[in-house]
C-alpha cells in the first residue's frame, strides 16, 4: 500500500493526541510517531506539519520552547496546554461524528 499525506483536517487531532500520550516532542518526533503508529500509511510533510503547529500554537493549544538535544542541536519542543487538552476532546468528538457519518454512507449507499 502506498503512503498517503495525512488529511489536513486530521492533523491537529493526530498532533494533539500524540502530545497528550507521549509528552513533549519536536516536529521530527511528531512526524515519526505519526508514520510509525499508522504503520507507514500516513505521511506528514514538513510543509503541512510546521504551519499546523504554528496555527495550534497561536490558538493556545500547544506551547513551544527551544531545547538543546543530546547531540548538541537546538530543537523546538512542542507541548500540550490545558486549552489543547480541551481542544483534543472537541477534535475527538468531531472525528467520531465524521467517521461515523462516512461509515453510514458507505454501508447504506
Amino acid at each position: 500500500m502506498s503512503r498517503y499525506d495525512a488529511l489536513q483536517g486530521a492533523l491537529p487531532l493526530l498532533v494533539l493526541t500524540i502530545l497528550a500520550r507521549r509528552g513533549p516532542l519536536h516536529g521530527y518526533g511528531l512526524t515519526t510517531q505519526i508514520e510509525a503508529m499508522s504503520e507507514q500509511v500516513l505521511r506528514v510533510e514538513q510543509g503541512s506539519l510546521y504551519p499546523a503547529l504554528h496555527r495550534m500554537e497561536e490558538a493556545g493549544w500547544i506551547k513551544a520552547r527551544w531545547k538543546v538535544t543530546a547531540h548538541g542541536r537546538r530543537a523546538r519542543i512542542y507541548e500540550l496546554t490545558a486549552a489543547g487538552r480541551k481542544q483534543l476532546e472537541a477534535e475527538e468528538t468531531r472525528w467520531q461524528a465524521v467517521t461515523g457519518a462516512i461509515g453510514h454512507i458507505l454501508k447504506h449507499a
